[in-house]
Order: C-alpha cells, then sequence, then structure tokens
C-alpha cells in the first residue's frame, strides 16, 4: 500500500494574493507533494473579490492567522511541509515552532521577535501602515510606486507592474504594528519558539536586493536558533529581491527549496 503525499501548505505574505503560488503547486504537485494554498482569514477566493471587500481582512492579526492555518494542519492526515513567503514565513516559523509540521521554508521572512537590526529600506515599506495609527484596524493598499519599492525593485519596470496589476492585493495592517512593537511586547504574536530542540529542519532564504526584508534580517533571524540543535539552514539569492516568490524567476527559488527538502529527506 502506497502512502499518500506529503502534504505541502503554502502561506502568503501582506499585499499578495494566495493564488500567487499557482505555479509553486503545480511544481510541488509535479515533486509527488499534495499541495493547498489557503488565503488568510476573509481572503475571498480571487484577487478581484479581495479587492472590492478590504474590509473583510481588516483587524486580523498574526494570533488569528496562524490559528487558521493551524486549523487547516490539524485536519491533515501527515504533518505537513510549510512554506511562507515574508509574513507568511514568520508563520511557518510559528507553526514549525509549536510543531505543527514536518519541516518549514521561510521566504524572506519578516523579523521575528528578537530581531534588532532593522535596515532603514525594511522601515520605509513598513512606513506604509506605521505612518497612521487607526491602520492597526483597517486593510491596507499598495501603490504600484510603493509596490515597486518594496517587491519590484530588483525588476524592470514592466514586470514589476504586471505583477502589480496581476497579485496585489490590500492587506491587514495589524501584523506590522504587532511586528514594529515586538520587542516591547511581552507575550508578542511575532515570538517564535527559536529554542525548540525537537521540531523539523527550518530553510531560511534571503533576496540579496530585497527592500521589505533586506538580508540583514535574515541573518539576524537565523543568530536566534543557535541554542537549537534541529536544523536550521539558510540560501541567499544574492540579486533577488521581496518578488522573488513571484517573478520570472521563481522556479530557481522553488526549485531550491524541493532540492533542500530532498536534501533533508522530507
Amino acid at each position: 500500500m502506497t502512502q499518500p503525499a506529503r502534504p505541502a501548505v503554502f502561506v502568503h505574505g501582506l499585499w499578495l494574493h494566495a493564488s500567487s503560488w499557482d505555479p509553486w503547486l503545480e511544481l510541488f504537485q509535479e515533486a509527488g507533494y499534495a499541495p493547498v494554498a489557503p488565503g488568510w482569514p476573509g481572503d475571498s477566493d480571487t484577487v478581484e473579490a479581495t479587492r472590492q471587500n478590504p474590509g473583510q481582512v481588516a483587524g486580523k492579526g498574526l494570533d488569528e492567522v496562524v490559528e487558521h492555518y493551524a486549523k487547516i494542519i490539524r485536519g491533515l492526515q501527515t504533518p505537513p511541509v510549510v512554506i511562507g513567503h515574508s509574513f507568511g514565513g514568520l508563520i511557518v516559523q510559528r507553526l514549525l515552532g509549536q510543531n505543527l509540521a514536518a519541516a518549514a521554508v521561510a521566504i524572506d521572512a519578516a523579523p521575528i521577535k528578537g530581531v534588532l537590526n532593522l535596515p532603514v529600506s525594511a522601515l520605509k515599506v513598513a512606513s506604509i501602515a506605521l505612518r497612521k495609527p487607526a491602520n492597526r484596524n483597517l486593510a491596507v493598499s499598495l501603490t504600484r510606486e510603493e509596490f515597486r519599492y518594496g517587491f519590484g525593485n530588483a525588476l524592470p519596470q514592466q514586470e514589476s507592474d504586471e505583477l502589480y496589476d496581476r497579485w496585489n492585493v490590500p492587506s491587514p495592517g495589524k501584523p506590522l504594528f504587532e511586528d514594529a512593537l515586538a520587542n516591547f511586547t511581552p507575550r508578542s504574536p511575532a515570538k517564535v519558539d527559536t529554542g525548540n530542540k525537537t521540531r523539523g529542519p527550518l530553510l531560511l532564504t534571503a533576496g540579496g536586493r530585497d527592500h521589505t526584508v533586506p538580508k540583514a534580517i535574515t541573518h539576524s533571524t537565523r543568530k536566534l536558533y543557535h541554542k537549537s540543535p534541529a536544523i536550521t539552514d539558510l540560501i541567499e539569492f544574492p540579486d533577488r529581491g521581496h518578488s522573488l516568490t513571484i517573478d520570472h524567476g521563481w522556479r530557481e527559488v522553488a526549485q531550491a527549496a524541493l532540492d533542500w527538502l530532498s536534501q533533508r529527506s522530507i
């Protein structure tokens, strides 16, 4: 009797719709996984519907999003691989730290509690929401220019604009406020159990030209795991920006994740 395929749960970050993972789902299915990409709580099924109903995602915080994915995972027959980008990368680290996943890939992940090195470009992107306190309970949208700076800076203008038109959606401002205050909040939802000795392997990736999550954040995150003997690996993509999961070079990143999972026999 053949064993069922290992589930792979994909978690998007702010300002991208879950359907932006569609090419990854096809590749992972071909590689023998059973992939799914559920949206955040409040997300609609399509980009257009999510744009038309931004209030449905407003006010959603990290704990609510983590529990949303944890509930999905508890309904699976086998512990999944969890793969997240940006804030999705933070979320999958929490899920892995709670022993809900067999392994995690955190792609240019938002800073977890304990990361103190926040470069100016990261603060500039976060300020899109943080500059107005009311945004904590609202859905926040990016302009084309803000998307270009935060996601598409390593791309030709035309490709950045095309990605914006195809995938960009309003997202809750609350996670940005929670992350900004993480190091001043004792029970911050951005805290990850980095000392967990029994968790599965973790792969962190860093984009060398990423404005939203500069590589310094990823390297600082890696250092926070030093007390755990569990596997924590890091791969750097020197010429890639924050759009690395959706732009013309997505397959390089996806294949690197697949190769790493194969190396770790997961």
